[in-house]
Order: C-alpha cells, then structure tokens, then sequence
C-alpha cells in the first residue's frame, strides 16, 4: 500500500515509517517541521513538507498520486504546555484532524490509523486500564485526543472511513539511527539522559507527595519500535472494521525507579531537584493491553526498563545534539 505518515519526521512517526517501509510498503512523509526533523526520515520515503491545515500543500498529496491509507502523528503532544495554551492544542490536534479527514473523503481514501494517548483516561478508576474505561481527561492534550476519538466514530457510522485509534502509554527508546529529539524536551527519559551527558545540572522531580509507593508519577513505558510495529499490524486489522487499542508494556515504573535505573544504566550521577507539581498530571497510567495482543497479534519485543533506557542512552551519547 501507498501510506501517508502524517508527522512522520518525528518521533514516532519517524519509526513508524522505517517500519512501513520494511514491511514492503510505499510511504510519503508529510510533516510541518513543527517538531520534526529532516534527518529522520526514512531515505526511501517521499517527504511533503505542509500543515494539514493548508489546503494548497495538502490536497496535491491526494489528488496526484494515489493514497491507500493515512497514519496520522500531526498532533502537539506537551501536556503542561496544553494547560498554558488550550485553544493552539485544539486548532491544532481537532482542526487539523477534521481537514485531513475531510480531504481522505473527497479522494475516497477510507482507512486511517490515529496516535491516540492514555491522557483521555485522566485519573482512571482502576488500574490497569481496559479499553472501555471511563475517558476523563485532566488536561487540554488529553481532551483533544478524545474529542478526534468521538469525531471518528461518526465519520465510520457515517462516511464509511475505517479507523483504529492507537491509546499510547509513554513511548521510550530509540532504534540504532532513529531516536527522541524535541526541542523543548519534556519527557522523563530523554531528559534524565540529558543530566547524565552533562547538559542539564539537575532533573527538575515535578511532585513528590502523590497516592503512590514513593510518592512521584507512574507510568507505563513501551519502546518505540513496539509502538511502531503495531501501527503496521493496525492497518491490516482495518479489513475487519474499526477499533480501539491501547498500547503499554502493562507495567509501571516510578520517576525515581525511571532515574534509578538511568543511573544503573549510564553509569553516572544524575542529581535530582524537586519542583511542585505539574498541573495536568495522572498519578498512575499503567495500560491493559490484552486487546491488542489477541485482537492484532502485537507483543512487544522489549519489556524491561534498563533494556528500553539503554537504547535511548545510546542513542543520545551518539548524538548529544539530537539531529543537528
């Protein structure tokens, strides 16, 4: 098939290509530079470089050649920054959505896979987290995703388009030239490897007094080749009709066993400076994961947490500016 990767110079999108690509199909890349990078694009895929908002840049993509399927990462991912600036997350993560969705009809494209986030669980009531659980989401990046969620199920009931929404827990990790790079960085792991290199002096902890066994965060943490392979799987499992899955490794790891094993890991000290919370976080975010296991045949590859830390250490010590 012929994928458009919607924000596939990132993060994730960037693996998911490579894995795309891997697997046999054709992508074209289609990323703003917002937050992506032009090294990480995979050399064998086309690269359009455009705003899903921009109708001029955006409706050639489908008008001249082709289109099978969309997989789509087009979205601000930054919860803290959500609280500050709600209205850019929703312009952004709901506007951009329903142009490209609107477009995908016109051109008869009907099969599009979504980078959901266990942010629309917000503080769940039970952990882990099945599929059907409540959707209460604690911050504006959260509410964005599930409002697309509920976008979606019109556009199946109503239009025909074939969907799977993919409910992330915390991607980590990085593939031997594809790694984290966003600028400003915000994620746990990437930024505890950043103190360890010597560029920040300390690791701001936000918050130590939470309903938990040491008092910080917890989250469940999947390695990003993992998240990557099961984008391709979700594109055969649309034959059958649409669906939801989450996608964690169905355990949870502390910030200070996150920092505990970075120092194991890096073999460095990795001082650690206490913040007041941020507004907007869960507590504890920790995936049921069993649907996709049964349902696409998904079974991550790499579990442990020192496993998934050593690969994005390496990474960053061979490329401590990110991409340049």
């Amino acid at each position: 098939m012929r994928i458009l990767v919607v924000g596939g110079a990132g993060y994730i999108g960037s693996v998911t290509a490579a894995e795309l690509l891997a697997a046999g199909h054709q992508v074209v890349v289609y990323d703003s530079f917002i937050s992506g990078h032009a090294a990480a694009v995979p050399p064998d895929a086309e690269l359009v470089v455009g705003d899903v908002r921009d109708q001029e840049t955006l409706t050639p993509v489908f008008s001249q050649s082709r289109i099978d399927a969309v997989v789509y990462y087009g979205g601000f991912i930054q919860a803290g920054e959500s609280m500050r600036q709600p209205g850019r997350y929703f312009a952004n993560n709901i506007g951009g959505v329903i142009c490209l969705l609107n477009t995908m009809l016109e051109y008869d494209v009907r099969r599009f896979v979504f980078s959901s986030s266990a942010a629309i669980y917000g503080e769940p009531e039970a952990v882990p987290i099945p599929e059907d659980a409540p959707t209460c989401p604690v911050n504006p990046y959260g509410e964005s995703k599930a409002v697309v969620e509920r976008l979606l199920r019109w556009y199946d009931s109503q239009c025909g388009l074939r969907y799977v929404s993919l409910r992330y827990f915390n991607a980590a990790g990085a593939m031997d030239t594809l790694g984290e790079d966003h600028r400003p960085e915000t994620h746990l792991i990437p930024i505890v490897l950043q103190v360890a290199l010597g560029q920040r002096d300390a690791l701001p902890l936000y918050g130590s007094d939470y309903p938990t066994a040491d008092g910080t965060c917890v989250r469940d943490y999947i390695h990003v080749a993992d998240l990557a392979r099961a984008h391709v799987l979700a594109l055969d499992r649309l034959n059958e009709g649409s669906a939801v899955y989450n996608l964690g490794n169905s355990q949870g790891f502390s910030n200070l066993q996150v920092i505990e094993a970075a120092r194991k890991v890096a073999e460095r000290p990795i001082p650690v400076h206490e913040e007041a919370r941020r507004p907007g976080d869960p507590p504890v975010l920790v995936a049921s994961a069993e649907k996709a296991k049964a349902e696409l045949g998904w079974q991550p590859q790499v579990t442990a947490l020192e496993e998934i830390i050593d690969s994005a250490w390496r990474w960053h010590r061979e490329h401590p500016q990110g991409y340049g």
